[in-house]
């Protein structure tokens, strides 16, 4: 008798659940959805309010709440709005107080892998009093918010997430790096999709400056400081996060290395080299292993353990292949 209790209340439970979920697709109300990265669930919620623009984020009309939990699972909600969806925002406004977390896509792809969404999401929940940009080559200016709207339905939902074409040619105006990209032909270059993001990640945060990230950074919890780099290893640096102010003069005298020692054909040169070139000529006397934290000038160097939790031997036998860099460890 219990057993059979307890089937018609699972059944009565699964009909009001269906009955729920069709009446919030007609509705254009929020459904739930799960998406899995390094094998876990994360959750996150899409909005389907037609008063939202995924490139401005929700008007001044729309009031939003939060749900309450886990700062990594919290995200923002809005309710329903027929409000219009007001003027795009550009890039200076969104990033003006220097204090923006940075992606790229150098690639034209626009169907991203979910470790990539990931990553986006998780930095704008935990950096949810700041803008987070995401610039996209396969993004264009013609139909930013349709392809925003179609390809990123979950991250569009995030009010701190903006979303930007990636036009190279737009950014390195006013840098080292224009003359560079004025005389160089990408299809010649073997790596240009990770030479061409090494130069546009410094050229960002040389103009806007905040934090650039990986698209295979997981976010945890906030970096505490604001001009630093990590370091790899005992003898390299990394470059796949870094935060400057702008106009700082490491970020300044990577991009004029960039260019006067430029050599595509060996990979990483450009990238990781590059940075490790660049810090023992601000901080000669500087040593940095992998056990402490080490200061240069105002620049913070951070142990690699601080980024790199898994060493590189490690995650290439693993079964993490694929997502390189998971969180960032604090003491």
């Amino acid at each position: 008798m219990l057993k059979s209790l307890k089937i018609v209340a699972f059944l009565l439970l699964v009909i009001t659940l269906g009955f729920f979920y069709g009446f919030a697709c007609r509705q254009n109300i929020i459904p739930y959805i799960f998406y899995i990265s390094e094998g876990k669930l994360f959750n996150g919620f899409i909005l389907m309010n037609k008063g939202f623009n995924p490139i401005q984020g929700w008007s001044n009309s729309t009031e939003a709440s939060s749900v309450k939990d886990n700062p990594l699972l919290e995200t923002t909600i809005a309710p329903p709005s027929t409000t219009v969806t007001p003027a795009l925002r550009s890039v200076s406004e969104v990033l003006k107080e220097g204090n923006g977390i940075i992606f790229l896509e150098t690639s034209d792809r626009l169907q991203l892998p979910p470790l990539v969404l990931c990553a986006v999401e998780s930095a704008a929940r935990v950096y949810k009093d700041r803008p987070v940009a995401f610039f996209l080559k396969g993004l264009n200016d013609t139909n930013t918010e349709e392809l925003v709207k179609r390809h990123f339905p979950t991250l569009s939902s995030f009010r701190n997430v903006y979303f930007f074409p990636l036009k190279l040619k737009e950014l390195f105006i006013g840098t080292s790096l224009h003359s560079w990209y004025k005389k160089i032909n990408p299809e010649v270059e073997k790596y240009w999709v990770h030479v061409s993001a090494d130069g546009c990640r410094i050229a960002l945060i040389w103009k806007y400056g905040g934090l650039y990230l990986d698209t295979d950074i997981i976010s945890m919890r906030t970096i505490p400081k604001q001009n630093f780099i990590a370091a790899q290893s005992s003898q390299y640096s990394s470059n796949g996060v870094f935060g400057f102010f702008p106009h700082h003069n490491f970020t300044q005298e990577c991009m004029e290395d960039f260019v006067r020692n430029y050599n595509s054909g060996i990979w990483g040169h450009q990238g990781p080299y590059l940075f490790t070139r660049v810090l023992k000529k601000f901080c000669s006397e500087t040593k940095y292993n992998d056990t402490e934290d080490a200061m240069c000038g105002n620049i913070t160097i951070f142990k690699p353990e601080r980024f790199y939790p898994i060493s590189y031997p490690s995650w290439r036998s693993s079964h993490l292949h694929g997502c390189r860099m998971t969180c960032y460890l604090w003491n």
